[in-house]
């Protein structure tokens, strides 16, 4: 491909998106059409300067990880994605790998859900997409390395990823997504590679997730209560559901407040801390 032929395409797709297209506040005048690169970058996970340098040209090596994050920012279908993974002079990626092309109805609810929490997950529980809601709320977890993405590989190999869940509940959680796992890599072929290197190193980091993997259970997530400790906002009291998408086997999980609760005002307060950070 000739030079800039990368930067030109993403900038073409940038501008070709308004901002309610991906879930930011629309309305005001922009000098220039499309979304600003601050907020593709923002979208994607990615810091400006680095976004403005691919689009100029001045990164000849981006990671895997960044394309496929940026290829679900700016809503790239199935084949653009592929088309931007070779501009960049890489394979695309495996169709169960952790950047998998995301289903776009899973995108577009992601979107439509707006202040909720939500987050989109494939079958083995890695974080692909998320919303700035999910992010105010939990942190960054797409396109980090190894398995950092994987939320089962942080609950039982990273301790300290468990502080912001009540601790009466930790034993509950710790069945549940030991339990999701085998289920979701029974529906790999043996040879998954990813499935088996993530089990493998959960096998040798955690003696919990061995005792728990050694009992066989095996139950996908469902719908369940979760409380949330954050520390700008305290605990909040919040419905966790789980929607699957049959395409592709991705999940989107929400995080709805509870009738009664007044996570609805935290979340509220959350945002406002949110936008004006990416401001």
């Amino acid at each position: 491909m000739e030079d800039g032929a990368l930067g030109e395409f993403l900038r073409h797709r940038r501008e070709r998106l308004r901002p309610e297209d991906v879930g930011l506040p629309g309305g005001g005048r922009r000098r220039t059409p499309g979304l600003r690169r601050e907020e593709v970058a923002g979208l994607a996970a990615l810091s400006p300067d680095y976004y403005s340098r691919l689009e100029q040209g001045r990164v000849r090596t981006p990671s895997a990880a960044a394309l496929a994050s940026l290829a679900r920012a700016i809503r790239l279908t199935s084949d653009e994605q592929d088309y931007l993974f070779r501009l960049a002079g890489q394979q695309p990626p495996e169709p169960r790998s952790p950047l998998a092309y995301v289903d776009p109805a899973m995108l577009y609810l992601l979107d439509a859900l707006g202040h909720t929490p939500a987050q989109v997950a494939d079958d083995l529980l890695t974080v692909v997409a998320q919303n700035r809601a999910a992010q105010n709320l939990l942190g960054v977890w797409t396109g980090l390395p190894g398995y950092e993405s994987n939320v089962t590989w942080r609950w039982f190999a990273d301790p300290a990823s468990r502080d912001s869940n009540d601790p009466a509940e930790h034993e509950r959680i710790g069945q549940a997504y030991a339990a999701d796992l085998r289920a979701g890599v029974a529906q790999r072929s043996a040879g998954d590679r990813f499935a088996r290197g993530l089990v493998s190193d959960l096998l040798q980091r955690s003696a919990e997730f061995a005792e728990l993997w050694s009992q066989q259970h095996v139950a996908a997530l469902a719908s369940a209560p979760k409380l949330i400790r954050h520390p700008l906002v305290g605990e909040l009291d919040l419905q966790c559901d789980v929607v699957l998408s049959p395409a592709t086997g991705h999940r989107l999980i929400l995080f709805r407040p509870r009738p009664g609760s007044n996570a609805h005002e935290q979340i509220a307060f959350l945002d406002v801390l949110g936008n004006h950070k990416f401001s």
